[in-house]
């Protein structure tokens, strides 16, 4: 089994949607008749990406808007608090049937498809952050006012109380009188406060931290305490109690839900090429959504999400499909993700699975399901669905979000996803987001490989050890130039050579015609 390709060379002067510049588009395609998805995993790695059957690659330093092939690190991914809230928002529909109402309500969903990227995905992330900020002034003040609050009573009470030094703590304890009654201050310091005959004001957190070590002294007052020296002198630092650990992805997707809760959700992988059964019989309830989708959120006129059209873009795919002993159980190729609420499709979200990868393609919802922000809860579904393949194929181990676009702000909200890498467009190597943020805010188009002497080292070294398909036969490109006398055939498969790199040469087919 091998890739067959027609390359199509260079397509620049066409209309971008990111900065709806007329002409500022340029990139270099083929049309691909089959793919395996190891070729696939190499091409991407190289900074191609595929819409249904096309596959081009940006030419990075003359397109408008250059688009840097981005990945996430799954097995170390934290979500963030926006993150969380999308999450808890699902949960508390799901469990409560309650529909979040304010600022995040209506929040315009990604998409990655190159032809229409109108969605805007920058306002949720603002209106998030919004959120977010509302809600930690309201903690904040609430918390400086229960403090302020709980100072006044302290300090009122202490004003009546004797003061106790450290020495009576440890009479009293051995004396066996409960603890409840031992009251720790230290007297004020001479020239210390404004007035000596009373204790200087302490923080409401030290008063916690106090009324903590009391409680353990308690504890423990039966016994010897650990909190005091052979010499009767208190210890300042208690041993801390265990922070709560964080709740896993997974933890907070698959929290439990009451058994009377109002809606169920199910999420269902079914392979698109080669159709399953499963797809064939959801295929017209899955593209009623698309249009819907289209319709709505990106403005299109009824006529143009046609099923062919659906079937094009979303469907077909030229992923052959793969099922090695060592890989994950679903296989490798082509697949939608169908989110199922309470028996009816709301979302798909296509994508690949690679060997290395998860690569989302793309994602189409109902608009009537806005308001559980479907683009950041999909993208989470996926990013935990890669861990959960990562456990049957340790080498899948990467989720692939298609292309960041930094001078376009609505297409930043990828790098949220932490910890991710950017694609070095010219040496092909991964570098760390944060790494390449400061050089894209001066401009645009950045080689993020800082070493000056590295090159691409998986480039094109052996032109002639290209495969190509010619007359119904596989035969290397030095076998096939010694019967062509075109000047200008050796500049365009040097040309793709150069695009794909060595490897992809010489495996995938060139087809000449």
């Amino acid at each position: 089994m091998a890739s067959v390709v027609e390359y199509k060379g260079l397509k620049a002067g066409y209309y971008c949607g990111y900065c709806e510049s007329r002409e500022g588009k340029a990139s270099c395609g083929m049309w691909a008749h089959s793919m395996t998805v190891q070729d696939y995993q190499d091409l991407i790695d190289r900074g191609w990406r595929r819409s249904g059957k096309y596959v081009y690659k940006p030419v990075m330093n003359q397109t408008c808007c250059p688009q840097y092939t981005i990945r996430c690190h799954p097995l170390q991914f934290q979500p963030s608090k926006s993150h969380k809230k999308v999450l808890k928002k699902m949960l508390k529909f799901l469990a409560k049937g309650e529909i979040s109402k304010g600022n995040c309500e209506d929040e315009p969903m990604d998409s990655t498809m190159e032809d229409a990227v109108d969605g805007d995905f920058a306002l949720m992330n603002k209106l998030d952050i919004k959120c977010d900020l509302k809600t930690l002034s309201s903690d904040l003040k609430g918390s400086i006012e229960s403090e302020e609050k709980e100072k006044e009573k302290t300090l009122k009470k202490e004003e009546s109380k004797e003061l106790i030094h450290p020495q009576a703590i440890e009479e009293k304890l051995a004396s066996g009188e409960p603890s409840q009654s031992i009251k720790v201050h230290i007297g004020p310091k001479p020239g210390k406060g404004a007035d000596l005959s009373k204790p200087p004001c302490r923080k409401a957190k030290e008063m916690r931290k106090e009324r903590k070590r009391l409680k353990l002294m308690q504890q423990n007052s039966a016994g010897a305490f650990e909190g005091f020296q052979a010499q009767g002198q208190p210890v300042c630092l208690l041993p801390k109690a265990k922070s709560n650990q964080p709740k896993s992805l997974e933890d907070l997707i698959f929290e439990s839900l009451p058994e009377n809760s109002s809606h169920k959700l199910e999420v269902r992988v079914v392979r698109s090429s080669p159709p399953s059964p499963q797809f064939k019989a959801t295929f017209q309830e899955s593209y009623q959504v698309y249009k819907r989708y289209q319709m709505i959120i990106h403005k299109d006129p009824p006529d143009k999400p046609t099923v062919s059209q659906f079937t094009r873009f979303l469907c077909n795919s030229p992923l052959e499909a793969e099922r090695p002993a060592n890989g994950p159980e679903c296989g490798y190729g082509s697949f939608h993700q169908q989110y199922w609420l309470d028996g009816r499709i709301i979302a798909v979200g296509v994508i690949d699975i690679l060997p290395y990868c998860v690569s989302s393609v793309y994602l189409y919802y109902d608009p009537d399901y806005s308001f559980l922000s479907l683009g950041v809860y999909s993208a989470l579904r996926e990013i935990a669905f890669t861990r959960q393949l990562h456990e049957k194929a340790s080498q899948l181990s990467y989720y692939y979000m298609g292309f960041y676009i930094h001078s376009c702000p609505k297409m930043r909200y990828k790098g949220q996803y932490k910890p991710s890498d950017l694609l070095c467009p010219e040496t092909y190597v991964w570098v760390p987001i944060e790494q390449c943020l400061p050089s894209l805010d001066n401009s645009k188009y950045c080689r993020f490989n800082q070493d000056p002497q590295a090159e691409d080292e998986g480039r094109s070294k052996e032109l002639d050890r290209l495969r190509v398909f010619h007359r119904r036969s596989a035969m290397s490109y030095g076998v096939y130039k010694n019967h062509q006398e075109d000047p200008s055939e050796e500049a365009t498969v040097l040309e793709y050579a150069n695009l794909i790199g060595q490897k992809c040469s010489e495996r995938m087919l060139l087809f000449r015609d």
